[in-house]
């Protein structure tokens, strides 16, 4: 009975360790089975990946025989090499330098002469300042002038107009335009001078009583004015119309006299002058 027993158990442990072996031979082959199906994927990925790089390499290097053939298909146009090439490069380089420091310099060139205009235009109107206050001055001094003008009787013993004294008193009364005026100068004993459509001859002068005499023609007749004082309105009539004319002799020296005639607007002028007081 205990030979039995004994038997029946090693028979008990030996179909036991049978099937831990099986077992673990299954197990074995399963993970065999396992890893080799994911090494299988793996590997063909990786000669997906190999293939595809493989692609890229190929399209890199077709490009770059292509761009290689480009430039020397360039440089065979152009006659150059790839060092010709490159030398042409440069100087192309060094003179787009050259040309913007060119610009640069004309840059600044051209900001130092706006720089001077705007000192000129800076002066110019500092001179425009002084021209306004000449002006203002010369209008000041006009105003004095036409103050300083005054009427007169004549010698004929009607009103005169405004007397000029000076040749600046004159310029006042040219510019009222209220008559013509014929400016002269007399020498004494000189033939009749014309002046406007009369004739005036100097006779005498006294320079030191301020006195002269003169003859005046007019329509035919001669009228000598005797002993007539300087700045006297001198009166008498022409014309078919009688109208009213008159002289002033503003300076007398030894030699000669100096002065004007004046003439309503309405009487005749000579063909060949034009009165200083005309329009």
């Amino acid at each position: 009975m205990s030979e039995e027993g004994e038997h029946t158990q090693v028979e008990q442990q030996s179909s036991a360790g049978k099937w831990i072996l099986v077992v673990l031979a299954v197990v074995f082959v399963a993970a065999s089975i396992y890893g080799y199906a994911t090494m299988q994927q793996h590997l063909e990925k990786m000669a997906k990946d190999l293939s595809d790089s493989q692609t890229q390499v190929a399209e890199l290097q077709k490009r770059m025989r292509s761009a290689e053939a480009q430039e020397e298909t360039l440089g065979q146009k152009l006659g150059m090499t790839k060092k010709e090439l490159a030398q042409r490069a440069a100087e192309l380089q060094a003179q787009q330098r050259a040309a913007e420091s060119r610009l640069q310099a004309e840059a600044n060139q051209e900001k130092e002469q706006i720089g001077k205009v705007s000192g000129e235009v800076a002066g110019v109107k500092t001179d425009v300042g002084g021209v306004k206050t000449d002006v203002a001055s010369t209008r000041a001094d006009l105003e004095t002038t036409k103050a300083n003008l005054q009427t007169a009787i004549g010698d004929l013993g009607k009103q005169s107009g405004l007397i000029a004294n000076t040749r600046g008193d004159l310029e006042i009364l040219k510019h009222k335009g209220d008559r013509n005026y014929y400016e002269f100068t007399l020498l004494r004993g000189a033939k009749p001078q014309p002046v406007a459509t009369v004739s005036l001859q100097l006779k005498k002068t006294d320079p030191k009583r301020g006195k002269y005499t003169l003859n005046v023609t007019s329509d035919d007749r001669t009228i000598e004015k005797q002993d007539r004082n300087v700045a006297e309105p001198i009166q008498f009539y022409s014309g078919r119309d009688h109208l009213l004319f008159e002289l002033v002799v503003w300076t007398v020296d030894k030699k000669k006299a100096t002065g004007y005639l004046s003439t309503p607007k309405g009487a005749p002028t000579p063909v060949t002058a034009t009165p200083v007081g005309a329009n």
